[in-house]
């Protein structure tokens, strides 16, 4: 599990996903700070090991990058996570398309081709 503190390239996360899941790999990020935390088996380590560096639960969601897809493929926004009936999001799924353009720009800026 690691906090990216500088970008990383398609390739590099291929190697962290071929170490759990092969072709996906599990993330969560801080769309407040700009954080995105990968490689873990469970998105729920990645929420906590964000939380003990000081994000806050509102603004953390879970989802899954697949390396060797392009486009709409390559981002999965499911996680347990993200199930928050009090926060307007009682889907696994990240409903709110302003949350997912946060996620999305954090990745674009995380993850190079």
């Amino acid at each position: 599990m690691l906090i990216l503190n500088t970008p990383i390239s398609r390739a590099t996360l291929k190697e962290y996903a071929a170490h759990t899941f092969g072709d996906m790999i599990k993330c969560v990020a801080d769309v407040e700070k700009g954080l995105l935390a990968i490689d873990a088996d469970l998105h729920a380590d990645l929420e906590r090991m964000l939380l003990e560096n000081g994000s806050q639960l509102t603004f953390l969601w879970g989802f899954n990058l697949y390396p060797d897809e392009m486009g709409d493929d390559f981002i999965e926004f499911d996680s347990l996570i993200n199930i928050r009936s009090w926060q307007g999001n009682p889907s696994r799924d990240v409903l709110d398309q302003d949350v997912r353009k946060k996620i999305t720009t954090i990745v674009d800026k995380m993850i190079t081709e």
